[in-house]
């Protein structure tokens, strides 16, 4: 780092905020050097505390803001400070959308300049209602004393937050999370101890759908046995009439995983309905479904404008999990292929393609790279490809294949702007980037969601 010998631990100084970084912490610059600070805003004048110094960069904490942002606002939440699960509380609503299409600039600015300075960067797309907004929560249950907790680690630590009411998530999901380990305590069921790692009760996921209002409640345990285990149901088919299904999910080994592989049905149904748009889901225990269904219904229009579809296009949804994407747009497509590494997920995909009927829409187990490879050699060369990978982005095999075929469109869904501007450097040698479309898919979060049009640029 240069200067980096009067950069110290401990050290203070004044610092101005020039933007936010990826990680929602606030960016300034001292003698040359890069510093993050957490809690800072773009604007503001602050004084800072050294606490880490590293080869490209120091981190630092406030000690006082000198000149506040107009934009800065009291957090909502009073766990804020301690949990880390949002990031962006203390900046304004329309702030947030401001600096998530920065945090794309930024990322297009280091890896991809001339897309950063030529290509149309949107305005972000964000929610009339900003909160509770998550259909899904997944809370560890510890016990202090007499007392279960439910809720997350505090940023960094192994200390457990008992949280009664998250900000972002639908008040029937935390509603029913603190009244099941209510229930739990007076049962007196063994909870597991994750240093020792004896005790049943892991972790209690709900999950309601926002269009049906069905609501399932899977209690993770360490084995299949639960004491007291029809009051447990009974007590709990009280808490809300929302609940149309209890289920138990046996996760045996000591992991920071969620799930384990056996997934029991305690009372009623397997799985709940849910609705995206005019599509039905029937969603099991352990199905991904996006944490957001009412973004989630912007971000695929905007997926499927990019598409520009006519009724004669073959498109192909790569990485397409339980295939909502390619679903979306069968409609408007002549025939939709899709495939994904994971077989449940493809079963999954080819379950929901029947329940609606679609006999143009095909899923496939393997990798993109090898079935478009070996469709090729078989005359089938898709118009479109859409593509919403992991936050790690598309492998470099698969950027290959895409260049060699050749689509005239290709729409890449990102939720990570670095791994997209990264893949960027080799899809601009053949395609231009007609724009990009920021969604704020998880308010009071620095995380980003963007959709870009590429088109195959003219020989």
């Amino acid at each position: 780092m240069s200067d980096k010998a009067t950069m110290e631990i401990g050290q203070k100084f004044p610092l101005t905020i020039k933007r936010l970084g990826i990680n929602g912490e606030g960016v300034g610059f001292y003698k040359r050097n890069v510093v993050f600070v957490k809690g800072a805003l773009p604007g503001e004048e602050v004084t800072v505390k050294v606490s880490k110094v590293q080869r490209n960069f120091a981190e630092a904490e406030i000690l006082n803001i000198r000149k506040e942002s107009q934009e800065r606002q009291e957090p909502i939440c009073a766990l804020y400070d301690e949990c880390g699960g949002c990031q962006l509380q203390h900046l304004s609503y329309d702030g947030q959308l401001r600096e998530k299409r920065d945090m794309v600039v930024q990322a297009l600015e280091k890896y991809v300049k001339p897309v950063a300075e030529k290509t149309d960067i949107r305005s972000t797309i964000g929610m009339d209602n900003p909160w509770h907004y998550r259909n899904k929560s997944s809370f560890q249950v510890r016990k202090e004393g007499k007392r279960v907790y439910a809720g997350l680690y505090s940023e960094g630590t192994n200390k457990l937050l008992n949280i009664n009411d998250c900000a972002v998530q639908h008040p029937l999901t935390s509603k029913i999370t603190v009244a099941t380990r209510k229930i739990l305590q007076k049962l007196n069921i063994s909870i597991y101890n994750g240093k020792s790692l004896d005790g049943l009760v892991r972790t209690i996921v709900v999950r309601t759908a926002m269009q049906t209002g069905e609501t399932q409640v899977c209690l993770v345990t360490t084995r299949k046995e639960i004491p007291h285990k029809d009051e447990l149901i009974e007590r709990m088919l009280k808490i809300d009439p929302s609940i149309v299904s209890i289920t138990q999910n046996i996760n045996r080994e000591k992991t920071s995983l969620i799930f384990g592989d056996e997934t029991i049905t305690l009372y009623g149904k397997e799985t709940i309905h849910e609705k995206l748009g005019e599509l039905a889901f029937d969603l099991s225990s352990r199905a991904f479904f996006q944490l957001n269904p009412e973004q989630t219904v912007h971000l695929y229009d905007e997926i499927k404008k990019a598409a520009q579809l006519t009724g004669k296009e073959k498109v192909v949804d790569a990485y397409c999990g339980v295939g909502t994407i390619g679903l979306w747009l069968a409609n408007e497509a002549k025939e939709v292929r899709g495939m994904d590494v994971v077989p449940e997920s493809i079963a999954d995909a080819k379950k929901n393609a029947r329940n609606h009927g679609f006999n143009h829409v095909r899923y496939y187990t393997g990798t993109a790279e090898e079935w478009l490879a070996k469709w090729k050699r078989e005359g089938f060369i898709p118009d479109v490809i859409t593509v919403d990978p992991p936050r790690t982005g598309l492998a470099p095999s698969f950027i290959k294949t895409v260049m060699k075929i050749k689509p005239k469109r290709f729409v890449y869904t990102s939720c990570n702007p670095s791994t997209f501007a990264k893949d960027l450097q080799e899809l601009t040698k053949i395609y231009h980037v007609d724009y990009i479309q920021p969604v704020d898919m998880f308010p009071q979060t620095a995380r980003v969601e963007i959709v870009a049009k590429l088109t195959l640029k003219d020989k």
